[in-house]
């Protein structure tokens, strides 16, 4: 071991030895500089080393090089560099101040290992949260979009959901700075997300693999991004989507690290989106009739309450339209049922078609349907639209190749001639919608006015 000069043991250390100015120009690092930072000792002396400082730490690495210079010993900072090659290092630094010289002398420790798989685990745990505390899938989208954009760029971020039972292709989270979020397409209209989604694998495109691609992936001549980078969500039943990240600059690159570390994440990622699938389907299935996909009865309540409170406030008028189809039980009798519960979905359709994208169509049960509409400025524009909802009701709805005149009955009622509250409203409506069918169906009827509590007389 005494044949081992000083010098040796600098050499053989797999920290890297730094000496630098106060200016942080550098004047010696040891040959372990070049593993860590990618940089030769020849080319790393005579540069600034703050130079190499990742942007966003700079700040703090002056203000602890001006620590160091003050003759404070530092032991553990922790900041980012950029490799030579464009990757980031994450290094753990002890320094001190050498006055004789003039100069700072430092050692460095590449933690890049420890911090990426302490940032995977946290992506994980955050993913995990995010799952639960998302309130759509649209603000899960967006979290992970942030969790990812933590451990690697992330400008352009998509997700990519896969419909097996259309093979089509829907982006509902789609952020990037030089194209628009396309509409729903086949999935052969992406070639590298299907690539990703038919044979669940990773696909990581570079200008260096570009020439490996397998004849099947054809990409787009005008808007190819430099770096591309996708990984299959996969659900138990199978392929749900992708992650897509692309890059247009050698700034927004990809490596096989970062396509490890996206695969890591991807099954948790894949188990948040099928548990808010989930949690939005189980939601849907409450609050929205099956058959027709109209708001059920008890969602229906809920907006009517929301709207009366609004009404009140703006003091506005606001109708329901009770609605009832005439001689229903006579197509199930003789159409069947199958053909009843079309009826009532392409008569769900048409009452959408003939109110307002504002307006509320609801299905309260069997073939009875009820409209809510707001910002009425006078009781007439409720006839105006039940008188529409009528003439749309003249033309056969065409049931397989049956051609069905079906009429409704409606009673209208208003606020606040029909009374004030939810239950008063339809009550009124109903009774209206049962003077229009005993006169003999396809009639508008408005309720009569709600009579006004008597006084009450003390006995004597």
């Amino acid at each position: 071991m005494h044949s081992i000069s000083s010098l040796n043991v600098v050499d053989l250390l797999l920290d890297a030895v730094c000496i630098v100015e106060p200016d942080s120009t550098i004047v010696f690092v040891s040959p372990a500089f070049e593993r860590i930072f990618g940089y030769t000792p020849e080319e790393a002396v005579g540069k600034r080393m703050l130079d190499l400082v990742h942007p966003d730490d700079k700040p703090a690495t002056a203000q602890q090089a001006q620590s160091v210079m003050d003759g404070k010993l530092q032991l553990q900072f922790e900041n980012r560099y950029i490799r030579k090659d464009g990757a980031i290092a994450h290094i753990r630094w002890t320094a001190r101040w050498v006055p004789e010289r003039k100069v700072r002398l430092a050692v460095a420790h590449d933690i890049t290992e420890r911090k990426f798989t302490e940032s995977m685990q946290e992506a994980i745990y955050a993913i995990s949260e995010a799952a639960h505390t998302a309130r759509s899938l649209e603000t899960l989208f967006e979290r992970i979009h942030q969790i990812i954009g933590k451990l690697l760029a992330a400008t352009n971020f998509a997700v990519a959901l896969y419909d097996p039972t259309q093979d089509r292709l829907s982006f509902p989270y789609h952020v990037n700075e030089r194209h628009p979020a396309p509409g729903p397409l086949a999935l052969s209209d992406d070639a590298l997300c299907a690539e990703v989604i038919r044979h669940g694998s990773t696909l990581l495109l570079t200008p260096e693999t570009r020439a490996t691609l397998p004849s099947r992936v054809t990409l787009p001549a005008d808007h190819a991004p430099l770096y591309w980078l996708g990984v299959p969500l996969q659900s138990q039943t199978g392929p749900m989507g992708a992650l897509v990240l692309q890059g247009y600059t050698e700034q927004a690159r990809y490596t096989d690290k970062d396509k490890e570390l996206l695969q890591f994440v991807s099954t948790q990622v894949a188990a948040a989106i099928d548990r808010q699938q989930m949690h939005e389907r189980l939601q849907h299935m409450a609050q929205y009739d099956q058959l027709t996909h109209l708001p059920n009865r008890q969602l229906f309540l809920d907006r009517l309450k929301t709207a009366l409170a609004r009404a009140r406030r703006d003091d506005r008028l606001l109708s329901l339209l009770f609605i009832d189809l005439d001689r229903f039980k006579d197509v199930n009798d003789t159409l069947g049922h199958a053909m009843g519960d079309l009826l009532l979905q392409r008569v769900a359709q048409r009452l959408i078609e003939s109110v307002r994208g504002s307006d509320t169509v609801a299905r309260l049960g069997g073939d009875e349907f009820v409209v809510l509409l707001e910002g009425g400025q006078a009781r007439e524009h409720a006839t105006a639209a039940a008188e529409k909802i009528l003439a749309a009701f003249s033309h056969p709805f065409d049931l397989e190749g049956n051609r069905l005149h079906i009429q409704p009955s409606i009673g209208v009622a208003i606020y606040p001639e029909h009374g004030g509250e939810e239950h008063h409203l339809l009550g009124h409506a109903d009774e209206a919608m049962y003077v229009s069918k005993k006169s003999g169906g396809n009639q508008v009827r408005v309720a009569r006015p709600a009579q006004p509590v008597p006084d009450v007389v003390p006995a004597k």
